[in-house]
């Protein structure tokens, strides 16, 4: 818990700042988008001499998921995403960046350095957890937002949940069940490992390093796809969706175990202070 806190202090100015930055911008998106829209709306009036019940007959209202459609949203979403990404990465190579490298005061640490690999992986699941739960509540305040800029005469409602629903890249992020969340999640966490152990590859033994990860993540991705894959080509669909769900969870542990036990012989064995 320790390097856990340490690891998320390290990264708690940026994360700020990251959430800060997503956030400005959907905010600005909501106003810009609600504008435009009552612009457009008072324009029509104005030359085709319509009223108000006139235009909502010939024109649609504006939702909310017209405005998180705009590249305002998609932009700030996808900066998050490829943000957490870079993060993966450099939550492992700062440590070696410096003339004092770090990574060797975390190595001699009285701790198993297995505890290293945990505390950065937890530390990446926080971050995303993170974004997803302020999400949520700025959602709100956006919906609040529109409705404050906009007539309500002009307001389609929706609900948080159709929102999220509608939008695919909020649906995979905000998952609807249970099921949805662990799968989606639990891949995540997975995907992560894998490239936690790649890096160590890449660090154990540079160049031969960097082939050794890429034909490492190509075997633990087509174990992770092969349940689906066997069933789709081969079986035609011979399990059922609890089975093939049954069976992607327990690949799932197996590659997230082997990552582990690899970056555990990596890290024991072949990083030496």
């Amino acid at each position: 818990m320790k390097l856990v806190n340490f690891e998320f202090n390290r990264i708690a100015k940026l994360y700020a700042v990251l959430i800060g930055v997503t956030f400005t911008i959907q905010i600005v998106g909501v106003i810009v988008q609600s504008r435009y829209y009552l612009n457009m709306a008072n324009e029509i009036m104005y030359d085709v001499m319509l009223s108000k019940s006139q235009f909502l007959e010939n024109y649609d209202k504006i939702s909310f998921s017209q405005i998180m459609n705009s590249m305002w949203f998609l932009g700030s979403i996808w900066f998050c995403v490829a943000a957490v990404v870079f993060y993966i990465f450099i939550i492992w190579y700062r440590d070696w960046i410096g003339k004092n490298t770090f990574i060797y005061r975390l190595l001699m640490l009285p701790t198993t350095r297995l505890n290293i690999f945990f505390a950065k992986i937890t530390t990446i699941l926080i971050m995303t957890l993170g974004v997803v739960a302020i999400q949520l509540i700025m959602l709100r305040i956006e919906t609040l937002l529109m409705k404050a800029i906009v007539p309500k005469v002009f307001i389609r409602d929706i609900s948080l949940n159709e929102v999220v629903t509608i939008m695919p890249e909020f649906n995979f992020i905000i998952p609807n069940s249970p099921i949805e969340l662990i799968l989606i999640y639990g891949a995540g966490v997975s995907a992560v490992s894998i490239l936690f152990t790649a890096i160590l590859m890449e660090r154990s033994f540079k160049w031969k390093g960097i082939l050794a990860g890429l034909i490492y993540s190509a075997v633990a991705v087509g174990l992770m796809i092969s349940p689906l894959f066997i069933n789709e080509f081969f079986l035609n669909g011979f399990f059922y969706k609890i089975e093939m769900f049954v069976l992607e969870i327990i690949m799932g542990f197996l590659v997230l175990a082997g990552s582990i036990w690899t970056c555990r012989f990596l890290l024991m064995k072949k990083i030496t202070v």
